[in-house]
Formats: structure tokens, sequence, C-alpha cells
């Protein structure tokens, strides 16, 4: 699911953030932005051209240096903690419009084969997704709107089942991810569950700037994982984040910062708690240029993107034609069953179809 467009704040450092939060969370907006910030400038989706997109990507490519970013290293030497897939919480974000559109794909794809892991939140209640998932589509009940609000109430209904589960590891991606599983534990097992984890992508090069909504109007800097890539969380830096998140307080520390769900999960952690995000190239969204992506099966999630008729996908080939297969899953549902590689170790092709 994209982000929404309602970063708002008082004040040009305030403005700031919140023309930040529209780039880095998935909106197709024009901004003059600020050169030096290393961050791409989207095209809007309805005036966008392939000449337009090409230049987008190139400079996409011009920046594909290393971020300065958090110091902590996502590469640590070896396993600390033998995982399984019921270690996982992994929750998937959507909204009632995509159910067709969207999750049936996933359900045919990874979701089917990681169903006892899997928790899709959406806003309405289904039975034809009822009847495939059970009790692993949540109905929260918020808003299907695509504002702060509406995706802050269902990150935090994330948040409480997945203190409410038990589980080891926290790990959200929207809708237009595809997760690639076996990847994923591979990653985790090299840090301790109990340990202060919180690790995925930012996309942006520098720190994101918010104005605290107190009477010194107080700004705050941190970095943040974008939930169109995804992210996770270990169970014990979640326990920690409880006071800002636990029993919809995550929705008034989103409203505190006047920024959106993967902001304000990254301000709780950063900001409050003082734990550096660990980026990990692994996670991809359709913000980066994924025709470069390479060694596909050992990415954690891609996505997929399109602006007017240029496509943005990973560069897979296979039998069926892009027309047969706009986002390539068939193609890679053909790759992983010619390899012999186990089942939870299949290539990740994700999907947005806006």
């Amino acid at each position: 699911m994209r982000k929404p467009s309602s970063c708002s704040s008082a004040g040009s450092r305030a403005a700031a953030a919140a023309v930040t939060c529209l780039l880095v969370t998935g909106m197709l907006v024009v901004t003059g932005g600020h050169p030096s910030s290393g961050e791409p400038e989207e095209p809007p989706a309805a005036a966008a051209s392939g000449k337009v997109f090409s230049a987008y990507f190139n400079k996409l490519t011009r920046e594909r240096r290393a971020i300065s970013g958090p110091p902590r290293s996502s590469t640590p030497p070896g396993p600390v903690e033998h995982l399984s897939p019921g270690d996982l919480f992994i929750a998937v974000k959507t909204t009632g419009r995509y159910h067709r559109q969207r999750l049936e794909l996933l359900l045919d794809t990874w979701i089917s084969r990681n169903i006892q892991q899997t928790y899709v939140f959406t806003d309405g209640e289904d039975e034809k997704l009822r009847k495939r998932m059970g009790a692993h589509l949540i109905n929260t009940n918020c808003s299907a709107a695509h504002n702060r609000q509406a995706l802050s109430c269902k990150m935090a209904a994330e948040y409480d089942t997945f203190v409410n589960s038990g589980k080891k590891w926290f790990c959200h991606v929207d809708d237009d991810n595809y997760l690639n599983v076996g990847s994923l534990l591979k990653l985790l097992s090299q840090y301790s569950h109990t340990q202060d984890v919180y690790i995925g992508r930012p996309s942006l090069e520098r720190p994101i700037e918010a104005t605290e909504r107190l009477d010194t109007a107080e700004t705050v800097r941190f970095w943040f994982a974008t939930g169109g890539a995804g992210f996770c969380l270990s169970r014990g830096l979640a326990l920690k984040m409880k006071p800002w998140a636990s029993g919809g307080t995550f929705m008034a520390t989103a409203e505190h910062i006047r920024l959106p769900d993967d902001c304000a999960v990254g301000y709780i952690v950063e900001a409050l708690l003082g734990v550096s995000l660990i980026r990990s190239a692994l996670f991809h969204s359709h913000l980066e240029n994924l025709g470069l992506v390479s060694d596909v099966r050992s990415q954690v999630t891609l996505s997929y993107g399109a602006v007017d008729n240029n496509r943005n996908l990973v560069n897979l080939k296979g039998p069926f034609s892009i027309n047969e297969d706009p986002t390539r899953s068939l193609n890679v549902r053909e790759y992983v069953a010619s390899s012999a590689v186990p089942a939870l170790l299949h290539v990740p092709v994700l999907i947005s179809l806006d």
C-alpha cells in the first residue's frame, strides 16, 4: 500500500519533513526538494512520460552509492539464533479495494506457503478471503481512507496483535511486496530476538526531521525504514515500544509528530528509545530501479511499479510475455519450479498495480 500525503506540520522544518515523507513513502509527487539531500524526485503519475521516467531512474542509478547512514552493520559474522518460520509474525497491510487486485496473487504465491505466520490487516470484511485465511485475516475496522490516521490505525493493530502472539520477530510488508521468507530467516538468524533490532531500508540518504507538538516545538532527527520495502523489529525492542505503541497509543504518537506509520516507528525506536536502524540492502520497494537488482534469490523483499507505460520490475525472463505476466510473478513461479531450490528459497517478485 502506498503511503499518505498528509505529512503536514507548521513551520519550515515541519514542512520539509512533510515533503520528505511524501517522497519516501511512495507518493508520486513533484517537489523542488534539496539537491544535496540525495533523494530522487519522483514524477507525478498523472503527467509522467517515458522521458521523465527515464530521467528519474538515471538519477536513481547515479545515486546508488552507499548510504552514509546508520553506523550499525547489517551483516554480522554468522548465525546467532536458530529460527524457524513459526518464530515470525508477518503483517501484510492492505485495503478492501486491493483484495482482488493484489492479495489474491500474494495468496497464490508466497502467503500460501507461509500462511501460519502471515496475518493480513485490512479495513473491511471479505467472505472469500475469510474462507482462505480464517483468523489470519484481521478486519481492523480502521478507515479505508488513504491518510495518516487510517494507516497508523492499522499499524497499531499490527503491533498489538504481534505483542499478544508471543512470536520472536515482527515483520511488516505492504500488499505490493513479495516476501522471500527463506532469505528473511537467514537474515534475522544473525541477530538475537531479545536484543534491540530494527532492520530495514531507508529511502533517504539523511535522517528525517520532524517537529514534536510541544510548547517548545522541538525538532528531532531520526532514521526510519520505509514501509514500502518492509522492515522487522525484534521482540525485545518491540516490548520497549509499549509506552508509545500499545493499546492504540501508536496513533497518538503518529499525530504527535504528524507523520505516517513507518515514520512513527522510526521516531519511537530512534528518537525515543535511542536504538539505531540497521540498514539492509535486501529490502526493496518500487521507489528504486528494480531492474538493477541482482541475485534476486537472496533478496528479502521486492516490489513492482509503473509510471505511464514504463514498468519497473525485476529483470527476469521466462515463458510468459509481459502482457501475460505484467508482474513477472508467473515467470518467477516457473523459475522456482525448474530450479533445485528448497521451497522457502523461492525468488521474490512483487506487485503494485497502481
